[in-house]
């Protein structure tokens, strides 16, 4: 299985590590077996394997140039390999860390007791996390949502990406939002894309070769015959992208956009197309290497380097809305008979900017029926006393009630005062209140 790391995650663990705390100062001695030692995993395990030595060979002329001789402990010694790997390679998946526990548990793999062990910890902490599935809900419009944080193992989050796969499989459309994803298994992202394409046409999603205990191996994955949940083929699907979607995120992205098959929106991605692994160096620093290189399915192209370009190259930040603005729109475009709801969801998704408390005071005030205050700095509407909710000014006198979307108000005005609410069904019919003094 091939394993594509939480880049950020990684760095906060070993950061933290205790036993990473405990240091003793390094000797030049020690130094120089570290770099030496690092340089060999490097050359052992690098995709790229003159790049490898050519890479090996810098850190060697960095350490007799005593560029880490000031380094007081293994941490700072663990960041300066790490900045200069990255600064001769220009692949962000290199880094160097300090963690004997790994390094101890990386030798116990040969143990089957202590290898059980250790995976059922890994199970533990991603179940923590929910297996990566951060949020998942229906938008106005029977538009799916899955917010995913990281591609988890699937053999630990098969049963909640299964759940997730059935709770969006009645979506008129599906959004993925991958804007903070920093990757994961390639397995999980095959398991999820799979779902978008038909189970009875050979398609595949990823090819690509990594080198495995000094051999090469080369795979390809396809989509999955069998899946636990119903396929949304021919339903649109967008992912949402930012600089820090990386890896395994990206190559989702990347894949379903080469394929045709989605819709990407926000910004480019980091560009940390390759396939890694962690390496256990001495006793006490452990090396995450890129050791294969992944391709398209259409023209054996990657991103590294370069990212990953949405579509819609929008801020981050807001490329929820814009997808889901889209969203309503191409279903409206496909089904006519959608405009209405494309037309209705439409103010609760358009840019605004907040009112003043000038205007907001303006509003409160009695209409038949009903009231509405202004109560640390939001309007509070109340109905026979008993029904509070608040209000959100969407613009153009618009006015968003909580949790209620079959109906909004609007306030109208005459000779520029505010003289009665409108209540808007959506069905098209309209109440009228009076404002009373």
């Amino acid at each position: 299985m091939t394993r594509w790391p939480l880049l950020l995650t990684t760095a906060l663990v070993w950061m933290a590590s205790p036993a990473a705390a405990s240091e003793t100062p390094l000797t030049p001695a020690e130094k120089r077996a570290v770099v030496e030692q690092l340089g060999q995993a490097l050359e052992a395990n690098y995709v790229f394997p003159d790049k490898a030595r050519t890479i090996a060979a810098t850190l060697r002329r960095r350490l007799d140039a005593g560029d880490y001789d000031a380094a007081p402990d293994r941490r700072t010694l663990a960041n300066e390999l790490t900045d200069d790997l990255i600064a001769a390679s220009n692949d962000l998946h290199f880094s160097v860390g300090v963690d004997p526990d790994w390094v101890a548990g990386y030798a116990a793999k040969q143990d089957p007791t202590r290898a059980a062990a250790l995976r059922e910890q890994e199970r533990q902490g991603e179940a923590r996390s929910n297996f990566g599935f951060a949020g998942l809900r229906y938008l106005d419009g029977h538009i799916a949502y899955v917010d995913l944080a990281y591609f988890a193992n699937p053999e630990f989050g098969y049963d909640a990406a299964a759940a997730a796969m059935r709770f969006v499989e009645n979506g008129d459309a599906v959004i993925y939002d991958l804007r903070y994803n920093n990757g994961g298994h390639l397995e999980m992202a095959q398991l999820l894309a799979s779902q978008l394409f038909p189970g009875d046409k050979d398609q595949e999603l990823f090819d690509y070769y990594y080198n495995l205990d000094g051999r090469r191996v080369e795979r390809g994955q396809w989509v999955l015959p069998a899946l636990p949940a119903k396929r949304l083929t021919g339903r649109p699907v967008y992912v949402l992208t930012g600089s820090t979607s990386f890896s395994a995120a990206e190559w989702f992205a990347y894949t379903l956009k080469k394929l045709g098959r989605a819709t990407l929106i926000g910004e480019r991605t980091a560009g940390g197309a390759h396939p890694v692994d962690r390496k256990p160096v001495g006793t006490d620093f452990f090396l995450q290497v890129p050791i294969g290189q992944i391709r398209d399915p259409v023209d054996r192209g990657d991103f590294e380097g370069q990212g990953v370009t949405p579509d819609h190259q929008i801020a981050s930040a807001d490329a929820l809305a814009a997808a889901h603005r889209l969203a309503l729109a191409d279903l409206a475009k496909a089904d006519p008979a959608k405009q209405a709801d494309a037309d209705w969801f439409a103010p609760t998704l358009a840019p605004r900017t907040p009112p003043t408390t000038a205007a907001l005071e303006a509003i409160a005030g009695r209409y038949e029926g009903r009231r509405i205050d202004l109560a640390q700095g939001k309007l509070r509407y109340t109905w026979r006393e008993r029904l509070r909710l608040t209000l959100e000014p969407l613009g153009g006198g618009l006015l968003a009630i909580e949790g209620v979307r079959d109906f909004r108000f609007r306030i109208v005005r005459k000779g520029g005062k505010i003289v009665a609410l409108d209540r808007i069904n959506r069905d098209g019919t309209i109440q009228t209140y009076a404002r009373l003094p």
